[in-house]
């Protein structure tokens, strides 16, 4: 090996050991924020949502498709699938609509643009809209033993790989200006409540619209007037967020939003 190679900095052991993870996180800061600023991406707006939900057109294949003879639970799991199908088309809609939106203003920068977890599901949806809409899409996506697989929408330079969750979360809410989250797991109600923390204690303190998306699954999964009623929270802070159930709800509320508490003279 030559003595070249032989720098700590080309040292894969070396990088791959405990002792170097500092600078393990320092490349998912540096790394992302040069790709980010060689862009010219100024903030995002940010989809959460579960990688479990399909596109309403392989999700109908899929359910016409079956067997006659399909067991009754397996039907049902493929009608469901057809049924949450509307999530995926709705967060498609809503990304391509803010991305038009955000297309429109007079900028030297990218303002708005549409970020996810980089994965499939709604994060593909909302990738898919922006990039339909001829934007650029941006994708965190994270390195898992099972589910996330990333997904062919995000603009190729914007498509980011992470080690660390709280590296990737980092940059999820630092350019963040307005945050939408559909129906999700784990991982979806992890990342909302962690948004909805840093808001509630002012660690977070740009006025960001967080809009949840479905009223029936929201309200089914989170009683937010009985966290009120047990005052583990203060009515107060049901005011962090909005409940919509339509794509128009949910644009006219974010662009209103920003319109209002973003825009300071000229947009760039």
């Amino acid at each position: 090996m030559s003595r070249e190679k032989q720098r700590f900095y080309y040292n894969q052991e070396f990088l791959s050991s405990a002792d170097a993870r500092s600078i393990r996180i320092l490349a998912e800061y540096y790394g992302p924020r040069q790709r980010f600023s060689r862009n010219r991406v100024e903030d995002t707006i940010v989809f959460f949502g579960s990688a479990r939900i399909k596109d309403p057109e392989s999700a109908r294949e899929a359910l016409e498709g079956a067997a006659p003879d399909l067991p009754p639970e397996e039907r049902e799991r493929l009608e469901h699938d057809l049924a949450m199908s509307r999530y995926y088309q709705e967060a498609h809609d809503l990304a391509y609509r803010l991305t038009e939106w955000s297309k429109g203003l007079k900028n030297s920068h990218h303002r708005y643009i549409i970020t996810s977890g980089g994965g499939p599901g709604v994060m593909e949806a909302a990738n898919r809209g922006a990039s339909d809409a001829k934007g650029l899409a941006v994708g965190l996506n994270i390195t898992l033993p099972f589910e996330q697989s990333g997904n062919p929408w995000t603009t190729p330079d914007l498509d980011m790989q992470f080690h660390y969750f709280f590296m990737r979360k980092f940059w999820m809410a630092y350019l963040a200006k307005a945050l939408i989250a559909f129906p999700g797991g784990f991982g979806t109600l992890d990342e909302l409540l962690e948004i909805l923390t840093l808001l509630q204690t002012g660690k977070i303190k740009k006025n960001i619209p967080i809009i949840l998306y479905g009223r029936e699954y929201w309200s089914n999964v989170i009683n937010w007037k009985y966290l009120v009623r047990v005052k583990t929270i203060k009515p107060e802070d049901l005011n962090l967020f909005s409940i919509v159930d339509s794509v128009d709800e949910a644009f006219d509320l974010i662009t209103t939003r920003l319109t209002a508490t973003d825009f300071k003279g000229p947009n760039f």
